[in-house]
């Protein structure tokens, strides 16, 4: 799934340890989320948001798949 974590994480200046340890996941979650190989959970998507202050589609955009699935 496409995501924006990186570009909001670089704009505040955050590190994957920190902004992993902000909301209670490894660093090496982060990186998998932002290198598109791991969708997180419904409730670390609402965590990720609640700490950039936005909304989970303003992070998150799922693509299709090429049979037109979600």
């Amino acid at each position: 799934m496409k995501n924006e974590i990186r570009e909001r994480r670089d704009a505040v200046g955050l590190s994957q340890a920190d902004l992993a340890e902000a909301v209670g996941v490894t660093r090496q979650t982060i990186n998998a989320i932002e290198r598109e190989r791991y969708d997180p959970s419904i409730e670390l998507a609402f965590k990720l948001a609640r700490h950039f202050n936005c909304h989970i589609e303003d992070l998150f955009d799922p693509e299709l798949d090429g049979d037109g699935d979600v």
